[in-house]
């Protein structure tokens, strides 16, 4: 292969041009939060100071250092799951219950940051555990997807066969999918949350997002806090909820990366004025679904009737 086929001079413009909206993207969000959290943020710390000064005048006999104390000991509080409120004792944040919906966000990337191994041996085991749990939890997530889009496929074959309009049947198959997946994975979970955590429902659909897009603040984390008492079920309901919903997001991410490089192949046509066999895959109107379908062609799924 020659110099010029390597780098390819006709895709740069194009790789520029994702770069900078890349770029100006992130900044554009930037200065957003900036302006949204910039002036609450200053508040918020102005009240604390304003609060520590109230209290060190209310409580004259503890001083500076005697709060320093105090804070710690909430922080290593906070940090095993304990509250301080009242004389109760509590099982801290590793049960069982608790400990298995740890491991799911370790191999599944999400990592809250509200718990984590104190112990030498639990570190190294955590290191090893997500080594190669990781790579487990994509390749089952990639077939649960595969599965799913099977189920797509059957059920638009179906209605192709009695409307014979393919374009109009998988644009409704899609969007009913994605209006049953937001109802399973979105509506009902904020409803639990909202019942369960007393979170509003603006928090509790800001939760379901940031877990099942794996960017995991831990600014809010479900089942974790100490003053309340769960029901058994809960813990169950939670690991299934983000297994299954990290399927159903990928998919649905999956197929606006689609729609983005086909507004962007759409754009190098009319603005550059290339040919659309410049490009592969997506660019020739290969979604990731179909590219799916033609890969196990030979080994699908069991079909569902």
């Amino acid at each position: 292969m020659g110099i010029k086929e390597m780098l390819n001079w006709a895709r740069v413009p194009s790789i520029l041009l994702l770069g900078m909206v890349y770029v100006v993207y992130v900044l554009i969000g930037g200065v957003i939060f900036w302006k949204l959290e910039g002036d609450l943020g200053e508040k918020d710390i102005d009240r604390l100071l304003l609060n520590k000064k109230k209290l060190l005048t209310r409580y004259t006999c503890l001083n500076q250092e005697g709060l320093e104390r105090v804070a710690e000991v909430v922080q290593a509080a906070s940090k095993v799951g304990l509250s301080l409120k009242g004389n109760q004792t509590a099982d801290g944040f590793w049960k069982f219950t608790s400990s298995a919906v740890f491991a799911a966000t370790v191999v599944t990337t999400i990592g809250y940051g509200n718990m984590s191994p104190s112990s030498t041996a639990g570190q190294i085991f955590c290191v090893f555990f997500a080594l190669f749990g990781i790579p487990l939890n994509l390749v089952v997530l990639n077939r649960v997807g595969k599965y799913i889009l099977a189920i797509e496929r059957n059920v638009s074959d179906f209605l192709e066969g009695k409307t014979q309009r393919r374009k109009c049947t998988r644009f409704f198959v899609h969007l009913v999918s994605y209006l049953c997946g937001a109802v399973l994975f979105f509506v009902m979970p904020m409803v639990v949350f909202q019942l369960q955590e007393g979170w509003t429902f603006s928090q509790a659909i800001y939760y379901c997002f940031i877990t099942l897009s794996t960017i995991g603040f831990g600014d809010f984390v479900a089942d974790s806090n100490p003053d309340k008492v769960y029901p058994d079920w809960y813990s169950v309901l939670m690991a299934s909820w983000i297994f299954f919903g990290l399927a159903w997001l990928a998919l649905l991410i999956n197929h606006s990366i689609d729609i983005l490089e086909r507004l962007n192949t759409h754009c190098r046509m009319r603005w550059g004025g290339q040919k659309p066999e410049e490009e592969s895959g997506s660019a020739e109107g290969e979604s990731p679904d179909t590219q799916v379908e033609e890969e196990d062609e030979n080994k699908k799924p069991p079909i569902i009737q």
